[in-house]
C-alpha cells in the first residue's frame, strides 16, 4: 500500500500522516513514513522525541551521501552527474524508528525551485521511485501542497492520493488544484479528507464544492487534539476522539482499495 497525503499548509495533513502510520503499524504491517514536507513535523505526529528526531537525518542535507552517489555536490555547478544513483539503503541506514514505524525524511533542497535539475533532487525523486515501485512497506508520503517529488513513472503506482482539507474557499481550491496536476501524471483517483470540522454543515460544505472527489470521512477540531499538537505529542496517544475517525477513514480507504 502507497499512500501520499498533502493539502494547503496548516489542513492537519501530517496529523493524518502519523495517524494512518501508526494504525497501520498497531495491524502488524511494516510502516515507512517519509516527511517530504519542507516544513518536517511528521517526527512528532508519531510520537517520536526530539532527541530521537535527530536520528532521522535530512537527505537533502546530507552533501557527502549525495556527492558520493551522485558523483556531484550539492550546490556546485556540476553539469554531469549520475541520474541513476543508488537508494536501496538509504531507508534503513538514515531512519528512526518508533513503535513499529520507520520514519525518513527528506529535507529540504538547497536549490531555489523545486523543480531544479540538481544532484539532491535528482536523488530524493530516485530514492520516491524505488520506494514506490520497490519496497513492500506500507508507505505513506507526507507531502508539501504539490506533487514536486512524484514523476509520470510514479505517481501511477500510488494507490491512494489523498488530500487533506478544511472548510474555507482557499483549501478546496488547492485540493482542485492537486488534483489536476496528480491527474495530468495518471494518478487514477483522488480521494479527500476534510479535517476541523464543527458542525455537518461543514461537512456539506466540502462535499458540495467538491462534486466528483471521493470524501474518506472528516476530523473534527477538537480541544485534545490541539493540545496534542502545543504538547508536541501524538494525536495517537492522546486523543482518542481522533484515532477513532482516524480509524474510520481507514476503514473506508481499505474497502475502497480492495475494489
Amino acid at each position: 500500500m502507497k499512500i501520499a497525503i498533502t493539502g494547503k499548509g496548516g489542513v492537519g495533513k501530517t496529523t493524518l500522516s502519523g495517524l494512518l502510520a501508526r494504525l497501520y503499524a498497531a495491524e502488524g504491517r511494516k510502516v515507512l513514513a517519509v516527511d517530504a514536507d519542507p516544513d518536517a513535523n511528521l517526527a512528532s505526529a508519531l510520537g517520536i522525541s526530539p532527541e530521537a528526531a535527530k536520528q532521522a537525518l535530512p537527505l537533502a542535507e546530507q552533501a557527502d551521501m549525495i556527492e558520493e552517489r551522485t558523483g556531484a555536490r550539492p550546490g556546485s555547478s556540476a553539469k554531469v552527474f549520475s541520474i541513476n544513483p543508488k537508494v536501496d539503503d538509504i531507508p534503513e541506514t538514515y531512519s528512526v524508528q518508533h513503535e513499529g514505524v520507520r520514519l525518513l525524511v527528506v529535507g529540504k533542497s538547497r536549490e531555489a525551485g523545486s523543480g531544479c535539475f540538481c544532484p539532491e533532487n535528482t536523488l530524493l525523486r530516485r530514492l520516491i521511485s524505488h520506494l514506490i515501485l520497490r519496497r513492500d512497506d506500507v508507505v505513506i508520503l507526507d507531502m508539501e501542497a504539490g506533487i514536486e517529488h512524484l514523476t509520470r513513472g510514479t505517481a501511477g503506482s500510488v494507490d491512494a492520493f489523498i488530500v487533506v482539507v478544511e472548510p474555507g474557499q482557499r483549501s478546496l481550491q488547492t485540493a482542485k488544484h492537486i488534483e489536476s496536476l496528480a491527474q495530468g501524471l495518471g494518478v487514477k483517483q483522488v480521494f479527500v479528507v476534510g479535517n476541523k470540522v464543527q458542525r455537518e454543515t461543514d461537512k456539506e460544505f466540502v462535499q458540495k464544492n467538491l462534486p466528483g472527489m471521493t470524501v474518506l470521512g472528516f476530523m473534527s477540531y477538537t480541544p485534545d487534539t490541539v493540545k496534542a499538537d502545543l504538547d508536541g505529542r501524538s494525536p495517537f496517544d492522546a486523543s482518542p476522539g481522533a484515532v477513532e475517525e482516524a480509524k474510520k477513514i481507514k476503514a473506508a480507504l481499505d474497502q475502497l482499495m480492495k475494489k
